[in-house]
């Protein structure tokens, strides 16, 4: 069958291939780093507790048969390991059934991982991750050329990851009709970055440029990506320029980076190279990747009716392997940034003048004097969780006492997610958090104090705590 394969997106396909795996690469180093404090068998939402009340059909995972801390860093070093090699390109030195085995183990893996992750793992680029890589499986190697069918799919889910975006914003906060969401979104965003100080101070006649400029990034083009070459490839080009610059802009893990790697599918590699000459499909490649093209059209209908409906919903999976998922960002936008601060002390008896002392954090806001830094594309979920913390105590309910007691017991693990922890020889008698309202300081705040961020206390978080 001719039609099958298209040589001209070899390139685009490799390119696609060693970006996702370095995606994967990220994602299997952060669930490696910091899964004992979170998920792990003494951590604050441990997964033996889960797999013990989640049956298997709701959450399929590896874990589900056995789980141990052991067998945890195993699957997710071997998932580093694996995927570190793909970027290196081994896959494309063995045959064609052993490599689709090699991307089909890197998504078995992770989706263990995502499906006992709970809380932590409760993020759309979790379910991007894997309908992304779920592809990938049936993308091909050098031992032939790019199946054009999966390329349709590819760009089918970047279609849904921006088209629904820009959707579910002109359905949602009206600054977003009104050009004026990011008067407030450098600095209400989850994680700003080390730029995002400056975008915020940017004119405000710009921030009306960007918002509209966004709209039709995630309006217009994501339909051009299905019209013919090259208005596909430059479309999708503009879509991988506003992500950098969302890249830049702020700190939202592998999002923006992943979305780029679609993107990079439908870029035409004969406008950069000429195609080699590649082997012929075989047939059982044809009827596999034809099968599961048939499959995933079905699947689609709810996420396809989701992005038409008047009650639109972000980042929803609608089944537990995570093929075909809705997925949006930001439909309301805060105009007040709260932070939650965590403070201890090593005081037993309370009193007026105890001297609290703060727990910084890798990435969220807390002194004043610091200025953001750039984690992403690792993701520190610690962190992003603090964020919803802050906008509601519900949203912590779960996991922020587990937290608080991890710390009064001195918890290694715990304090591993930590940037300071300010009692390294002993754990404090007590700890409590307190909620205050950050904003960014003013060119001239800035010079005369040397802070980024003003703050103002608000009211009592968590009141003193100590271990019984």
């Amino acid at each position: 069958m001719e039609w099958f394969s298209d040589p001209d997106y070899w390139l685009g396909r490799l390119v696609f291939q060693r970006a996702l795996a370095a995606v994967y690469l990220f994602a299997f180093l952060t669930a490696a780093l910091q899964f004992r404090a979170l998920i792990g068998e003494r951590g604050m939402l441990p997964v033996p507790a889960f797999v013990r009340r989640v049956p298997m059909r709701r959450a399929p995972s590896l874990f589900q048969l056995r789980y141990s801390d052991r067998l945890f860093a195993l699957c997710a070093w071997a998932g580093a390991l694996l995927s570190a090699a793909l970027v290196a390109g081994a896959a494309d030195h063995i045959p064609l059934a052993a490599a689709m085995a090699w991307w089909a183990a890197l998504w078995v893996l992770y989706l263990s991982i995502v499906n006992v992750g709970q809380t932590w793992y409760g993020f759309g680029w979790e379910s991007l991750l894997l309908e992304t890589g779920f592809l990938a499986i049936f993308l091909g190697n050098d031992r032939t050329a790019p199946p054009v069918l999966v390329l349709w799919l590819l760009r089918w889910v970047l279609f849904r990851v921006e088209f629904g975006a820009g959707l579910i914003k002109l359905r949602g906060d009206e600054c977003w009709r009104k050009l004026t969401c990011l008067d407030f979104h450098h600095e209400t965003q989850p994680m700003p970055g080390p730029l995002s100080w400056f975008f915020h101070h940017l004119p405000k006649p710009l921030h009306r440029v960007e918002v509209a400029a966004n709209h039709v990034t995630q309006l217009v083009l994501p339909v051009l990506l299905f019209t013919p070459q090259p208005v596909a490839g430059a479309a999708a080009g503009v879509i991988v320029l506003t992500q950098l610059w969302l890249v830049v802009s702020g700190n939202f893990a592998w999002l923006n980076w992943l979305t780029i790697v679609l993107a990079l599918s439908a870029v035409d590699g004969s406008l950069f190279a000429d195609p080699p000459a590649l082997p012929a499909p075989p047939l059982w490649y044809e009827v596999v990747v034809i099968a599961v093209t048939t499959l995933i059209v079905g699947l689609s209908y709810r996420p396809a009716r989701n992005l038409f409906s008047r009650r639109q919903q972000m980042n929803r999976s609608y089944d537990p392997l995570h093929l075909v998922n809705a997925y949006g960002a930001f439909g309301s936008v805060g105009r007040v940034r709260h932070e939650v601060v965590v403070e201890g002390t090593d005081e037993i008896v309370l009193h007026p003048g105890t001297v609290w002392q703060e727990y910084e954090f890798k990435g969220k806001p807390g002194d004043v004097r610091r200025i953001p830094r750039q984690f992403a594309p690792y993701h520190l979920r610690l962190d992003w969780l603090m964020w919803f913390a802050a906008l509601s105590p519900a949203y912590a309910a779960p996991w922020f006492g587990p937290f608080v007691e991890r710390l009064l017991d001195g918890d290694r693990d715990t304090l591993r997610l930590l940037r300071l922890n300010p009692f390294p020889h002993a754990p404090p008698a007590y700890v409590r958090a307190r909620l205050y309202r950050y904003r960014y300081t003013t060119w001239r705040e800035l010079r005369a104090t040397g802070a980024w961020w003003h703050r103002t206390y608000v009211r009592e978080f968590l009141r003193p705590t100590r271990l019984r």
